[in-house]
């Protein structure tokens, strides 16, 4: 069997498996389990594979999950990579594989992702002997809350040997059927700020006498947006976000102390460091026109996604030639942040998105809704994909291999 004709086996293979791919992703969003929490969610992974006869590792980086799909002739090592925790909001679609769990629901497709691998790494296994080098499916933990599950993963050997790495991520704000794909960075650092602001608390009646943290914070809040508008380059994409505003709960107590949480968002490292410099300058400025006092602190979270040029040309050139794939086009700068980056800064790849958009308008919801959603066979087209990507990612291993020897 040639190369083209075991890429289509593979292919219509996945078609086939595609209501198990359904079962195991409804499976998994009626039972999430949050950021380091996924001990059931790893086990059933691990279970899965085990029941198929493939090598795996577990608590890799404290949680996640290996597996590994030896091919039956020499060649490039390819892993693979899903990510498969959960979020803090609770589920409020009306189907029947709602979340079961009280406050936690798969609010960002990782449910997907999961059953896209396993189902693909499935169908690599039963047909091993035909492939070329090395697959390594790497089950992520711990993507939504920093300081993630992709570093520690690296730390304990995930990439060792790894030659490139192929990610996706199911994109509920673009049609069924789109590819989006991006050189250089692609998605942004995302860092994390807190300002606790000390304050003097007293009556309501009497604010003369108090030195008002909720005052202050307002005034933070909306000062901060200045930053961006007024103290960055404005051909430097960045965003900076108050989450979090926490004070006294009573109507009639001026607060004595507040606490600001929020999200700075960047590509550059200089915009990074001005930021969180800025902010600093901000507080300062404002508690001390107050009297009042403040503690700031500034955690950088994951850097940018940035895509390697050779291997994020290839992909969008196997997108095209996918079957399911409708539409291959260049993807906006996204200012959400994926430990994805922390990947490629140890090898060669590319992480892009796969449309995944309800049918439906009205199931239509944004990323970390209540109510979010997926094409589920949005699923079907990422396996495709990431297949054809990395069959042709070893085949072009081997023949530049083959040329260097002769």
């Amino acid at each position: 069997m040639n190369a083209a004709a075991l890429k289509q086996t593979i292919c219509e293979q996945l078609e086939t498996r595609y209501d198990e791919m359904v079962s195991l992703r409804r499976h998994f969003h009626q039972h999430p389990e949050l950021s380091f929490q996924e001990k059931e969610t790893a086990a059933f992974i691990a279970s899965y594979y085990e029941a198929l006869g493939i090598p795996i590792r577990t608590n890799v980086g404290g949680g996640g999950v290996l597996a590994y799909i030896e091919g039956g002739q020499p060649g490039p090592v390819i892993a693979l990579r899903a990510d498969f925790d959960a979020l803090p909001i609770q589920d409020e679609k009306d189907v029947p594989y709602r979340s079961a769990v009280p406050g936690v629901m798969h609010a960002c497709g990782h449910d997907g992702h999961t059953a896209t691998l396993l189902v693909l790494a499935r169908v690599l296994h039963e047909n091993a002997s035909r492939l070329k080098g090395k697959l390594v499916m790497i089950h992520q933990h711990a993507e939504e809350y920093s300081p993630g599950g992709a570093k520690p993963m690296i730390e304990d050997g995930c990439l060792d040997g790894v030659d490139a790495i192929f990610g996706t991520h199911l994109w509920a704000t673009e049609p069924l059927g789109t590819v989006q794909y991006r050189t250089g960075p692609i998605m942004a650092a995302a860092d994390r700020f807190t300002i606790t602001i000390n304050g003097k608390g007293g009556h309501g009646a009497q604010p003369h006498k108090t030195k008002d943290a909720v005052l202050i914070g307002s005034q933070i809040v909306s000062a901060l947006q200045h930053i961006v508008s007024r103290r960055l380059d404005p051909t430097q994409p960045a965003v900076i976000s108050t989450g979090s505003f926490l004070a006294e709960n009573s109507f009639n107590v001026i607060a004595d102390k507040a606490v600001l949480i929020g999200t700075a968002r960047s590509f550059s490292e200089d915009v990074r460091t001005l930021i969180e410099k800025e902010i600093e300058h901000v507080v300062k400025g404002i508690c001390l026109m107050h009297g009042a006092f403040y503690d700031y602190s500034y955690e950088r979270g994951y850097p940018p996604v940035c895509n390697h040029p050779e291997e994020t040309a290839f992909l969008a050139e196997i997108a095209r030639r996918t079957d399911g794939v409708e539409r291959v086009a260049e993807s906006e700068l996204q200012m959400g942040g994926e430990d994805f980056s922390y990947y490629l800064q140890h090898v060669k790849g590319t992480f892009f998105f796969t449309g995944a958009r309800p049918e439906n308008p009205q199931h239509a919801y944004p990323h970390h809704h209540p109510k979010f959603d997926i094409h589920e066979k949005a699923m079907l087209i990422a396996a495709k994909v990431m297949a054809n990507a990395a069959l042709s990612y070893q085949e072009q291993g081997e023949a530049s291999a083959a040329a260097a020897e002769v």
